[in-house]
């Protein structure tokens, strides 16, 4: 059985992060826990101080099928490139032709930037792919294809 895993994502504002990522994966942000209406229900009742309140989200895929995202707010800057980092694929599954790559990523493209994200560098080919480097909100680079 594979292990789960969770992707954790540092950032100055959890909330905005998370926001556009569950626009951008077509994600949902987390639901409170059971019993409460709002994630500020729980932090009531929890007596977190409200200064804290976005020290933290989470998106979840609402199939339940992708990995979950937790954002945590930390008080450092990004100052290099990405380690790791995201790749969207939207433009089909392998052997789809380099033509008809390009219109699907171009509309993605198109959508995110819309959604607070900018690109980076325009698309270019990589090993018979059509990818375009993106980021995010805060900077962090990712790549739609």
């Amino acid at each position: 059985m594979a292990t789960g895993i969770q992707v954790v994502i540092d950032c100055a504002d959890p909330a905005r992060l998370a926001t556009f990522w569950a626009a951008a994966l077509h994600y949902k942000l987390q639901d409170p826990p059971e019993g409460y209406a709002s994630w500020e229900a729980w932090l009531r009742e929890m007596k977190i101080p409200e200064e804290e309140w976005n020290s933290a989200s989470a998106i979840v895929d609402p199939d339940g099928k992708g990995p979950r995202l937790y954002f945590q707010r930390v008080p450092e800057g990004k100052v290099v490139k990405n380690r790791v980092h995201l790749d969207l694929n939207v433009s089909g599954p392998p052997g789809t032709g380099l033509e008809e790559r390009r219109p699907p990523v171009d509309a993605e493209v198109e959508r995110l930037e819309r959604e607070g994200a900018s690109v980076f560098k325009p698309g270019e080919v990589i090993r018979g792919e059509y990818w375009v480097i993106m980021q995010d909100p805060e900077g962090d680079e990712f790549c739609v294809q």
